[in-house]
């Protein structure tokens, strides 16, 4: 999709939205036609309509023989607006203007809005580009259904510097969570861990950070049995990618490890999943595609921080050679492991995985991010992503970033008296700790491995997939963390 800044407008217009703030009136929207003026204040009085915030009304109307689209969207009081509230208006109409089987959109804004130039732009141009993904690679039928060819905001002023810079910004960061959904919404026999390597590596080659893959004898070699462990029972052999961007290349610059989750499918292995639970399982590895995504925007950005992004690609299946349960394993670090449940193998990968991002990468803060539990689910429905940290001040970065993409997270504590539910008798973990706080005693495991970094772990087990579209999220993976993620190291730099 084309978005632009325009002063001068076309002969015909295709749809029109209309933003104003609560206490402005149409004829103040600068642009519009002066013979459209009376037939939308009709309309507005026919249906009562206010510009309140996210109030919103569509219609059509003739105009020298050719239909015009019409949309009016509600501000409310543009003092109270932030990014994330323009990002979700923006949505609203341009889902809205798709419905309407507009090609050309023409966004008005009849208030001077309090969020900088650089964010309107940014959430403009990523809402747009959000709102506009499908999925539809496997479709026969409705998979050529149109949608807008262009946004253009129209804006009286010759200084569009900032709007255009915010644009661009919008556009990668959309681009990387498309890019990222594509790789979550592949169905399992098509993403496998061979795939995802292989597609880590198309994006390392069009975005510019460097790539390594490890197979499973180096693995061995290294000793990552926990990781190995997992990827035992499928015929399909784990692979550990490795990117890398180093956009500080100054050795006094920290290195940033992400770590995401990579099982491209999760059986549950012995302690299998209900049929209902498997069927979105080609979602758990959310977490990878999230530090792919991330690593591509960042890189595209040429962020001035190093990064390292670590995916530990497996399947978690069952056969003859499958791991089970009261199996002890030993992980990279050489702490001995308990196996309780087979399900919960993420946080056997991560582990590994982290240990590789401190001792071989030699990372000086970790962010995990994994789809990991169905108790951040239980706890906090689809609507926030679960976050336990041993660095509160890091966390507060994370929240600011978090503020801006309008990635709900919500920290959980990390007290040491839930630690006591992961001591087993016969090793040094249990790889979980009962039926309470799933959630807490997850992360806990994974701080195990940490040891002095400053970390934060995100569970997105509730926020990687949606099943019906709204706001700037369609139908299936979210690509949620993408955005949170590079805004975060944005913030670094």
């Amino acid at each position: 999709m084309k978005i632009d800044v325009i002063r001068k407008l076309p002969e015909h217009l295709d749809t029109l939205i209309l933003m104003q703030e609560e206490s402005g009136t149409i004829q103040s929207v600068e642009y519009v036609p002066a013979e459209l003026l009376s037939p939308i204040e009709t309309f507005m009085k026919s249906e009562e309509f206010s510009f309140s915030y996210a109030n919103l009304k569509s219609f059509s109307m003739i105009v020298a023989k050719r239909r015009l689209n019409i949309i009016l969207l509600g501000v409310g009081d543009k003092e109270a607006l932030t990014p994330n509230k323009l990002r979700n208006l923006f949505a609203s109409a341009i889902r809205t203007a798709a419905k309407m089987n507009a090609r050309q959109i023409y966004l008005f804004p009849g208030f001077t809005s309090t969020v900088n130039d650089v964010a309107f732009g940014h959430v403009l141009a990523e809402s747009a580009l959000l709102v506009a993904y499908r999925f539809d690679k496997y479709l026969n039928s409705d998979k050529n259904k149109l949608f807008p060819e262009s946004l253009h905001y129209v804006l009286n002023t010759k200084n569009t510097r900032h709007l255009n810079r915010g644009i661009l910004e919008g556009r990668i960061y959309a681009d990387a969570t498309n890019l990222a959904r594509d790789m979550v919404n592949e169905p399992a026999n098509v993403m496998t861990p061979d795939a995802l390597a292989e597609a880590a590596k198309r994006a390392a080659l069009q975005y510019g950070f460097t790539i390594e893959t490890h197979s499973q004898d180096k693995l061995r070699r290294i000793k990552m049995d926990a990781f190995l462990a997992v990827g035992r029972g499928s015929v399909r052999e784990p692979k550990l990618i490795i990117m890398r961007f180093n956009g500080n290349p100054d050795k006094r610059q920290e290195c940033i490890a992400l770590v995401g989750k990579g099982l491209t499918y999760d059986s549950g292995g012995y302690c299998i999943k209900t049929p209902q639970g498997m069927v979105n399982m080609k979602n758990d590895m959310g977490g990878a595609a999230a530090v792919i995504g991330a690593m591509c925007a960042i890189s595209s950005m040429k962020l001035k921080v190093n990064v390292v992004a670590i995916v530990a690609a497996c399947e978690n299946m069952i056969s003859g050679d499958a791991y089970r349960t009261g199996d002890i394993i030993t992980s990279m670090a050489g702490k001995t492991i308990e196996v309780i449940n087979t399900d919960a193998e993420g946080r056997l990968t991560l582990c590994d995985a982290i240990h590789y991002a401190i001792e071989k990468e030699h990372a000086d803060r970790i962010v995990d991010i994994a789809t990991l539990t169905g108790a951040a689910v239980a706890a906090l429905g689809n609507q926030f992503s679960a976050v336990v940290t041993n660095n509160d001040a890091w966390l507060e970065q994370l929240k600011t970033a978090a503020s801006f993409t309008g990635e709900n997270i919500w920290q959980l504590p990390a007290h040491d008296e839930y630690k006591e539910l992961l001591k087993s008798d016969i090793a040094d973990l249990k790889n979980v700790g009962g039926p309470m706080g799933g959630a807490i005693t997850a992360g806990l495991f994974l701080r195990e491995f940490v040891q002095d970094k400053p970390w934060l772990h995100i569970d997105i087990a509730g926020t990687a997939l949606k099943d019906k579209e709204s706001g700037i999220n369609p139908y299936g993976a979210t690509g949620v963390g993408v955005r949170m993620l590079t805004s975060l190291l944005k913030g670094m730099e």
